[in-house]
C-alpha cells in the first residue's frame, strides 16, 4: 500500500514536471501543486489510454498517458486561472 501512494507521488511529480517544461511560459505553482497536476494528468491520461489499451499499471503507455494528461491539465488550469496570458 505504501509503496503504491509513494509510486502515485512519483509518477505525479514526473509527469508535472514534465508538462511545466512542455508548456511554455513561467509556472509558479510549487512542488505540491506540480504533484497534484501531475496526478490529475495521471487519472486524465491513464483512463484515455486504458480505453484503448485496455492497461491499467505502470507501463509505458500510463507514463505517456500521464504526461500527455497532465499538459492538458496545465493548459486548461491555466485557461481557466488567467495565467500566462498575453497582455497588451
Amino acid at each position: 500500500m505504501l509503496w503504491t501512494i509513494l509510486g502515485w507521488l512519483v509518477l505525479g511529480l514526473v509527469a508535472g514536471f514534465v508538462a511545466r517544461a512542455v508548456v511554455p511560459g513561467k509556472d509558479d505553482i510549487g512542488i505540491v501543486r506540480t504533484i497534484l497536476l501531475g496526478l490529475a494528468g495521471s487519472v486524465v491520461g491513464g483512463l484515455v489510454v486504458s480505453l484503448f489499451t485496455g492497461f491499467q499499471s505502470f507501463s509505458p503507455s500510463s507514463w505517456i498517458g500521464s504526461i500527455i494528461g497532465a499538459i492538458v491539465v496545465l493548459i486548461v488550469y491555466n485557461k481557466v486561472t488567467g495565467r500566462k496570458q498575453v497582455r497588451g
